[in-house]
């Protein structure tokens, strides 16, 4: 389903003005009074799903949350309604041959602890392989160079960082390293020793997350300005808390110079 003109369709409780558009005669001087929310507007998407959403809970609706996650034959539910999630699981088993196992401990190579807190580690996927025994205490040179000659074979090289870019999902430490060993060269292939060196002395880190956790959401981002030595482009950086607990991050090279930041920079 599409909702045709669907910004328009909602109801602005602060007062917004702008200029008469194009063919409208007005006198010199006078501005228009918004009373619905109009395309390019910022308050528009808020303004629409509250719209949405009293018109939906007006018809029996409630603002209850069940999330079903699929892999394969191995699937997660979860959600705020016990009731719900209990009638959805029901649902299912009509339709297909199921068996409710124990609450989640283990997915896709997560492990999941859950007492009066919830812990969330990534151990199997920080065996390296190494054939020695020694550890790093950080996961990356200070001085870490990015240029080098392009790694010859490089096959081997990508399995591993790819297997860091799924480890980054509960080990937010080294995401920005990863980033920076996504392109192969002989230099990076050093510093990627060191990473995997350092994961075998912290596997026993994990996300820290308290049942009495406040509900409130806090995001910091940063961004080098043009760090890369080759295209000269920055690195940008964000991590979003949930309270005390980090919920989402990202290292990632700009796509584009702004003209704007060129100037700033200057």
């Amino acid at each position: 389903m599409d909702v045709k003109n669907a910004f328009s369709h909602g109801d602005l409780h602060d007062e917004v003005y702008m200029h008469p558009p194009s063919g409208v005669d007005a006198p010199l001087g006078y501005v228009c009074r918004l009373r619905r929310a109009l395309y390019d507007l910022k308050q528009a998407p808020r303004a629409w799903f509250q719209r949405f959403a009293s018109v939906i809970q007006g018809d029996g609706f409630s603002p209850r949350r069940t999330l079903l996650l699929l892999y394969v034959d191995d699937m997660l539910i979860t959600g705020d309604d016990p009731e719900h999630k209990s009638q959805v699981k029901k649902q299912l088993s009509e339709q297909f041959q199921m068996s409710d196992l124990v609450p989640l401990s283990y997915f896709l190579g997560i492990e999941v602890l859950q007492f009066e807190k919830v812990q969330v580690y990534q151990r199997s996927c920080c065996s390296s392989g190494l054939s020695d025994h020694c550890t790093a205490a950080t996961h990356m040179d200070l001085h870490c160079q990015s240029d080098g000659l392009p790694l010859e074979g490089p096959s081997r090289y990508r399995h591993v960082v790819g297997c860091l870019v799924y480890l980054a999902a509960t080990r937010h430490d080294i995401a920005h390293v990863v980033h920076i060993l996504s392109q192969p060269t002989s230099v990076h292939y050093g510093h990627l020793l060191r990473v995997l060196r350092y994961l075998r002395g912290t596997s026993s880190q994990y996300l820290f997350y308290p049942r009495d956790n406040p509900l409130h959401l806090h995001s910091y981002s940063d961004s080098t300005w043009a760090s890369d030595p080759t295209d000269r482009r920055s690195i940008m950086g964000y991590c979003i808390l949930l309270g005390s607990s980090p919920i989402a991050q990202k290292s990632k090279k700009q796509a584009s110079i702004s003209w704007s930041s060129t100037e700033a920079e200057l």
